[in-house]
């Protein structure tokens, strides 16, 4: 981005004296500010940021916003005084993608999200400017500042949209207007804000809302609460393991590499990604419908998806020092992808000694004791240890102390038990799949069995 401030004062409908001045980004964290930022200050419950304005300008801010109900806003700095920052940032990012001859693919999925950018982000970067969601910007604030960091000759900006609550896919997506939409799943994330499944499904279903005339919506075709949804919309697209969908996958083979399929329906192929998991080969049915939408072809797709770049602890794979390997998917964990990810360990040939550490699912609501109960019957003979960490994975031992007869532990809230146990009982003969919910952090469990660089 590249504005004069009259520019972005005529986006925000303010008046001011100011001209000349050249913002070249946008940023509402002093910490990460670049030169030629226009500094975005927030009320928060702890933090005002308007204390730091004068800060962010001496730090390089080439202006800033002021909001107007904030007192004694300085006349000596180049500010722009408006009635919501907050507001004020979103008009910012409507008003500048209205601007850019930009594609927009907008991501969302109770599960997947962060793979599924990525997929689409490599199988697209090799031939066209490419630029995607860092990190977890994919909220009201995030969003906006993503659009607002887009470099004008982009060519693909894929925008990954979260939510908790109704409304909040609507309003992400009538603000960026993707030219193509992704539903990776439906799972049981925010449950106890939406109350149930059909509310989740409803809840992803809003990134239609912003979708252009001439655009798709790519969705999993498994999930039967996406298809009162889709009946009548004819731009949707299905994908998954049912023959039924328009893009199916069969014959996955996981190898010491990644992950070999096969693909019929729209496109008839094999390919190869450097990643393990079905739920991994399946968000990479979207990243394939629209790489062929882009007019890549079979050879092009097969090509970059090869080399595919995914964010860390996303089934990942780690060496570890005694030549054992864990598998991290310690970012996030769900009933859905937990089931997913342990149907995996049970049936993966890459090493005989299965083992699995599990860590606490947040954010299921009411339901949360029963989720945790339900993952023992993804638990069998073939897993020849368990370990557990977090108040809620006592419900799980509990369950599992009646039925499994490999070794199991479990922790409330100490790591070095688990640490220590795996280290008596792991060999180079191990593979060791770690999963939990982000909060649980468990990719320490990890670290002292990585050989250092």
């Amino acid at each position: 981005m590249k504005k004069k401030i009259e520019q972005v004062a005529k986006w925000l409908d303010v008046k001011t004296n100011l001209k000349g001045i050249e913002i070249t980004g946008v940023s509402i964290n002093t910490r990460t500010l670049k030169k030629g930022d226009l500094f975005v200050p927030f009320r928060g419950e702890k933090v005002n940021g308007h204390q730091y304005v004068r800060h962010a300008i001496e730090a390089g801010a080439s202006a800033a916003l002021w909001q107007r109900d904030e007192p004694s806003p300085p006349d000596d700095l180049p500010i722009l005084i408006v009635d919501d920052c907050q507001k004020a940032l979103q008009e910012m990012a409507r008003a500048y993608r209205d601007e850019l001859p930009v594609t927009v693919i907008g991501i969302t999925g109770s599960n997947g999200k962060t793979s599924t950018k990525d997929l689409v982000a490599s199988v697209l970067k090799p031939y066209f400017k490419v630029q995607k969601t860092q990190g977890n910007f994919n909220n009201e604030l995030g969003l906006p500042l993503t659009i607002l960091s887009l470099e004008e000759d982009t060519k693909f900006a894929v925008l990954e949209m979260g939510m908790s609550g109704y409304g909040q896919i609507e309003f992400l997506s009538e603000l960026a207007r993707p030219d193509y939409a992704v539903i990776t799943n439906i799972g049981e994330a925010h449950m106890q804000d939406l109350g149930s499944r059909e509310g989740i499904a409803q809840a992803k279903f809003e990134i239609t809302a912003g979708l252009e005339t001439h655009g798709k919506l790519f969705y999993d075709g498994d999930e039967p609460l996406l298809k009162p949804f889709v009946e009548n919309f004819p731009q949707a697209v299905s994908f998954g393991f049912d023959d039924n969908n328009e893009l199916t996958v069969t014959d996955i083979r996981a190898t010491e590499n990644g992950s070999t399929f096969m693909v019929s329906g729209i496109i008839d192929a094999t390919f190869t990604i450097p990643v393990l998991g079905d739920h991994q080969v399946k968000n990479t049915l979207s990243a394939i419908l629209i790489a062929l939408e882009a007019g890549l072809t079979e050879e092009d797709i097969r090509k970059s998806l090869k080399d595919a770049a995914l964010t860390d602890m996303r089934m990942q794979m780690v060496p570890a020092k005694d030549g054992a390997t864990f598998i991290n998917d310690a970012y996030n964990a769900a009933p859905s992808s937990m089931k997913a990810a342990l149907n995996f360990i049970r049936e993966t040939t890459m090493k005989d000694d299965k083992w699995v550490v599990l860590g606490d699912m947040l954010e299921l609501g009411d339901q949360e004791q029963e989720y945790h109960e339900a993952i023992a019957k993804s638990i069998n003979s073939e897993i020849n240890g368990v370990c557990l960490y977090g108040p809620r994975m006592e419900w799980l031992y509990t369950k599992l102390q009646d039925t499994f007869e490999g070794k199991l532990i479990w922790n409330k809230d100490d790591y070095q038990p688990i640490i220590d146990f795996l280290d008596k009982s792991i060999s180079a003969k191990s593979v060791i799949l770690v999963k939990g919910s982000r909060g649980m952090a468990l990719e320490n469990i990890i670290e002292p069995f990585i050989e250092p660089d």
